[in-house]
């Protein structure tokens, strides 16, 4: 049989065509929400105008100096430093790439070849270059190797030298040679030739010399770089206005002791008031400092998943502000909610260009309305409000470590830094790896060389290569008998890539300590120490290397040279050597035993 279904729909009747009623959103009883407007304290504020214009007025001061190392604390002549040529990344990480001719050490054969090979290539685009390929590779070849240095060197290096002898030219010894007046007699160029290969050379220096980024004026280590910290430390410098620095230093220095990820921003800095870089000499009326006047319209804040100020107007899902849980004691959570939903309209913001690698210091900022009334908003350093001592967005922090400032001084940290930093570095293989852990069973702290740049400039697997050596030292043992003695051993064998840090105590240091790099001999009977090859390591192969225990903490620090290449703001490539430091990977444990006795079997 079938159902009949039935059902009652409610439909809306509008007995007017317009909409305008429903939208006016009327309410019944004015007066009640005028008395909870009165009772909740709404008609207490005042009423303004809207922003349409905003004028302001600062100074911004370039940086002119730098000096490399541990801040100074007094006045002292720092390196000139040109903002628009480099940034601060390349000049403080930066060291010597390029093979140092003059002293005849066998170094980073990688690129005296391939420098030698590009000259090759240069000079065959001229018709007659192919015939003195063979008088440059015999007038200026590849470094040879006597025999006590072909032990020394690791297989692939050896490989690498015995391929590219004969075959191209030392790039390292041409530049030194075409830096000369004229060219070598031996090369037998003939005289309708000497100015197109003249030619060739200049375009091969001027290559030689822009492929690298390097230091100027030191020859094998990098003065920024601390050993004893495993960080870099530096300070720059900008001429600062008279009106607003007390006499007699009229600069204003910037300190960074600290600075090993490779990022550098402005948090990295500190004022520095006791030092003097010589800033102030460069000094040029109307341009540095250069005054700055910037009048435009304000603009609203936004950002994404904002709430819609009008009625009717489908919102940005992807932010759920009911979603966010904060405790109880989590006020700064609390305050951002407020602001994004109560107060962000009440914000606007002003876009100021300022010059890379500047200090900028706001003197006044006028605001006008919409009825035309002119406001002055004050610094929150001027401020009366008694929480305005406490407002640190990006403020400076004054440096800790340098002193006490001199009489008279005033904070300057109301002044906003844009460092000439790079956004984005390319990072190359390691070309040296070093992994700093404690080892509580031998009391030690070993710097394990994982990877040593080689001789041809190259990354060298230092375990691989131990393992390699081991191999022909292994020979069959036979079976010992019960009646076989033991064997007394001093010490069991450490792989030569664990370099040893031995505790020593700091003199006059309140019983502090540091490590000190040692040595531990080898096992095939020479008396020769195992030292370390890499140049994390080995800073300065005639001193000592000594690092403050707080540098190696129970997790141990990783510590890495690699090439890094980026390009500036006018499009300029850079390429340099610089090194990272980041965590490591926890204790670890050489196997050293002292005073032992094994059976032959087991040694």
């Amino acid at each position: 049989m079938p159902s009949i279904t039935t059902w009652t729909r409610l439909e809306p009747d509008a007995t007017h065509a317009s909409m305008a009623e429903t939208l006016k959103a009327c309410i019944y009883d004015p007066l009640w929400m005028l008395s909870r407007q009165w009772q909740l304290g709404e008609f207490q504020g005042v009423d303004c105008g809207s922003p349409v214009s905003a004028t302001l007025r600062g100074e911004c001061a370039q940086l002119t100096r730098y000096l490399p190392g541990t801040p100074p604390s007094s006045t002292v002549q720092g390196q000139r430093y040109d903002t628009r040529q480099i940034p601060l990344e390349t000049l403080v990480e930066r060291e010597r790439v390029r093979p140092n001719h003059q002293l005849n050490s066998l170094e980073r054969l990688y690129v005296s070849a391939e420098a030698g090979q590009h000259f090759l290539r240069l000079l065959a685009r001229e018709t007659f270059g192919p015939r003195y390929h063979a008088a440059f590779i015999s007038t200026f070849p590849m470094p040879t190797l006597t025999t006590k240095q072909t032990e020394s060197f690791e297989r692939n290096d050896l490989c690498f030298l015995v391929m590219m002898s004969g075959r191209v030219p030392d790039g390292a010894a041409l530049a030194a040679a075409f830096r000369q007046p004229a060219l070598p007699s031996a090369l037998n160029i003939a005289r309708a030739h000497q100015t197109s290969v003249q030619n060739v050379a200049k375009t091969f220096l001027r290559w030689y010399a822009e492929l690298f980024s390097e230091p100027v004026g030191e020859v094998d280590t990098n003065s920024s770089w601390s050993s004893q910290r495993m960080e870099y430390a530096f300070s720059t410098s900008a001429p600062s206005s008279v009106s607003n620095t007390p006499s007699p230093s009229t600069e204003t220095v910037l300190t960074a002791r600290e600075y090993y990820s490779g990022d550098l921003d402005w948090f990295n800095f500190d004022l520095n008031p006791t030092a003097s870089l010589g800033a102030d000499a460069d000094r040029v009326p109307g341009q540095n400092p250069l005054p700055i006047i910037r009048t435009v319209i304000p603009a609203s804040v936004s950002y994404r998943g904002m709430p819609e100020p009008r009625w009717w107007e489908f919102e940005n899902a992807s932010v759920d502000f009911g979603g966010v849980d904060p405790e109880p004691e989590d006020l700064a959570r609390m305050l951002l909610i407020e602001f994004a939903i109560t107060y962000g309209n009440d914000w606007f913001v002003i876009p100021v260009d300022l010059p890379i690698g500047s200090l900028c210091q706001i003197q006044s900022l006028v605001v006008t309305d919409t009825f035309g009334v002119r406001t002055l908003i004050p610094s929150i350093s001027a401020s009366t409000h008694p929480s305005s001592s406490a407002w640190r967005m990006y403020r400076l922090s004054e440096d800790r470590m340098a002193g006490s400032p001199t009489t008279g001084h005033q904070s300057q940290s109301d002044m906003f830094f844009l460092p000439p930093t790079l956004m984005r570095t390319m990072e190359g293989k390691p070309l040296e790896e070093v992994l700093f852990l404690r080892d509580e069973m031998a009391n030690l702290v070993w710097g394990v060389e994982r990877f040593s740049e080689g001789l041809s400039g190259r990354a060298v697997n230092r375990r691989e290569t131990y393992f390699q050596r081991q191999r022909p030292r292994e020979e069959p043992t036979q079976p010992a008998s019960k009646q076989e003695a033991l064997y007394w051993r001093l010490a069991t064998e450490v792989p030569d890539y664990w370099i040893p840090l031995i505790p020593v105590q700091i003199e006059d240091g309140g019983g502090a300590i540091l490590f000190r790099r040692g040595t531990t001999l080898r096992e095939d009977g020479s008396v020769k120490p195992q030292t370390a090859q890499s140049h994390i390591l080995l800073p300065d192969p005639g001193n000592r290397l000594d690092i403050y225990e707080e540098e190696v903490p129970r997790e141990g620090i990783r510590v890495t040279r690699n090439y890094q290449y980026a390009r500036w703001v006018d499009g300029a490539p850079l390429l340099w050597i610089g090194r990272r430091k980041g965590p490591g990977r926890g204790e670890g444990t050489s196997g050293l035993r002292f005073d032992i006795a094994e059976r032959p079997e087991n040694l």
